[in-house]
């Protein structure tokens, strides 16, 4: 393992700077989530994801949230969605429309439990080939022995989960929420290394950054989950073929509250 930290300066500054200057040129992201009963996931990680630099951002909801979003939420578009007000499976042709779009996904999570939503989401996953980020209860979706199979060997994919979801996903390989910090992200790392997967968690104060050998840890006042997922996806995607750099840099722009007066775009 190869153990970096970071705390007032990234260990990737030239990552932090030739990122794009003009906003045109910083990439699309598409942010899908939500359901009829909450919606703030999405509404927060379009927040962040402007906040941390992207270009152009879209949000898909379901469709039975246009009439508490029409006003409130103009950002808002929509695909169709079941009588619970999750996702249906007849919104798949459209998420992958709109896909082909975006230089990356976020699936933000506020998908509720529901098993048509969980088809759909595992399908598009499977026929998406993009940069890919999947947090919140999007996660909870790859919980099957196949599923976990098959989204642990997907290229340009970051998992951002807390501790208790990680546990759940690295299952059976053992990970301890108990442990010491060190014990923690040996574990972290023995897991990650045996996948394709940028994973982003956090704990002890600090966020941890992994792929393939290497680890980053990030000193962090607060956490929140859709905040930082949006920064991880905005830069990976602005990143794709650098993904510990990608990863590491987000959370080290996450932590810094300078960031949205600091990184000024050119219209």
């Amino acid at each position: 393992m190869n153990w970096s930290r970071q705390a007032d300066q990234p260990i990737f500054p030239d990552v932090l700077w030739s990122r794009p200057e003009n906003r045109r040129h910083a990439g699309k992201l598409l942010i899908i989530g939500g359901h009829a009963q909450s919606f703030s996931a999405v509404s927060e990680a379009y927040s962040a994801a402007v906040e941390a630099g992207a270009g152009t951002v879209r949000v898909i909801v379901p469709d039975k949230l246009r009439p508490m979003l029409s006003k409130i939420f103009l950002e808002a578009e929509y695909a169709a969605s079941n009588d619970i007000g999750s996702f249906s499976q007849k919104a798949l042709a459209e998420l992958l429309d709109t896909s082909e779009w975006s230089d990356a996904v976020l699936l933000a999570g506020d998908f509720g439990k529901n098993s048509e939503t969980a088809i759909l989401i595992e399908e598009f996953v499977k026929r998406y080939k993009g940069v890919l980020c999947i947090a919140g209860d999007a996660v909870d979706y790859f919980m099957s022995k196949e599923s976990k199979e098959s989204v642990s060997k997907r290229p340009q994919t970051t998992l951002v989960a807390d501790i208790a979801r990680l546990q759940k996903i690295a299952s059976p390989w053992l990970i301890q929420q108990a442990a010491d910090f060190t014990k923690l992200i040996e574990q972290i790392s023995d897991w990650v290394a045996g996948t394709d997967l940028g994973v982003i968690s956090w704990h002890s104060g600090k966020i941890i950054a992994a792929y393939k050998d290497n680890l980053s840890s990030t000193a962090a006042r607060s956490i929140k989950e859709s905040d930082l997922a949006a920064y991880i996806s905005v830069w990976t995607l602005q990143q794709p073929g650098k993904i510990f750099e990608a990863i590491s840099t987000a959370a080290y722009c996450y932590s810094q509250s300078w960031l949205s007066e600091s990184l000024e775009y050119i219209v």
